[in-house]
């Protein structure tokens, strides 16, 4: 679910390039070199993915004697999924309520406890895949709007907001637009009606089209960190129409086997990171420019993760 302005990869638009990206994923699969020795991490091309990522691979660098190798921004929530199915990657950063809806095409309940555990068992069941604990935060999709609409309007839900929405230009991830959790429930559950059809952007761009009036409502994330710095406001989901969003790491069950250490790194990441924190987080990377690898390890080493050495 977010994003790096910088340096993510555009979207893809149609469905010739998706296609392309699943060619590359499977005719690569059968000719990678042995991982005996190293752990393959893949993230999704949004800046949360890719901090998520980063502090999966230094944690376990720490933890173990394993070699990680980053293979990051694999665009969406689907590639990742045929790149890990495909033996390309091990681990990737996930989100319980994409996985049950977007993968698994199954509605999700109100619960995040038994999201994760229908998460979990389908996964181990239908893939070889398993989850490790959550991370602790829950990044539900979150519905922007500029913060002077919203106190010059008084709007504080989306209930609230669906009656202004036909004079609105809205802007969204192709991802958002395509997947059952989207777009085409959420007008469905709100009557939502735009003066134009919604934007397709790329998840950095939108951001920064909200502010500069662009657009007028965007479809971002409870965490992303540019929302206090661009004075955004959070519609409230009063329907309760998206589920829980844990987010959690997802990896093959075979590279459990074959590294059962793996599985001390991630336990010690459960429940690390709040909502507050990983806001703050992706603020570094977004507002302040800063790199991935050195905000991870600040944030290991401030929870006593990794040394200081």
């Amino acid at each position: 679910m977010k994003r790096n302005r910088s340096r993510s990869l555009p979207p893809i638009g149609f469905a010739s390039n998706y296609a392309a990206w699943l060619l590359l994923v499977f005719s690569l699969s059968s000719c990678g070199p042995s991982r005996s020795n190293r752990i393959v991490i893949g993230s999704k091309n949004f800046t949360e993915s890719l901090m998520l990522g980063e502090i999966l691979a230094q944690e376990i660098e720490s933890q173990t004697r394993l070699k990680v190798e980053r293979r990051f921004y694999l665009a969406g929530t689907y590639i990742c999924q045929q790149a890990i199915l495909a033996g390309r990657i091990d681990i990737y950063p996930e989100y319980t309520g994409t996985a049950l809806s977007a993968i698994l095409k199954e509605k999700a309940g109100n619960g995040r406890a038994d999201v994760y555990e229908r998460v979990k068992n389908e996964y181990e069941t239908r893939f070889g895949l398993t989850l490790g604990p959550p991370f602790g935060f829950n990044n539900t999709f979150a519905m922007e709007i500029r913060g002077e609409d919203a106190r010059r309007l008084h709007l504080q839900t989306l209930s609230q907001a669906a009656v202004y929405a036909p004079h609105w230009r809205a802007g969204f991830g192709y991802e958002f637009m395509e997947r059952p959790d989207g777009y085409r429930g959420l007008a469905a559950a709100y009557g939502l009606h735009f003066v134009v059809p919604p934007r397709i952007m790329d998840l950095g761009l939108l951001a920064p089209a909200l502010k500069d009036h662009q657009i007028d409502i965007a479809a971002g994330n409870a965490t992303d960190g540019l929302i206090p710095a661009f004075d955004f406001a959070v519609l409230e989901d009063d329907r309760h129409y998206f589920p829980p969003y844990e987010a959690v790491a997802v990896l093959r069950q075979e590279t459990l086997r074959d590294h059962p250490e793996v599985a001390k790194a991630l336990n010690a990441l459960g429940g690390k990171i709040s909502d507050h924190e990983m806001q703050k987080l992706n603020y570094a990377l977004d507002g302040q420019r800063r790199d991935a690898k050195d905000v991870a390890r600040e944030f290991l080493r401030g929870k006593g993760l990794i040394s200081r050495r």
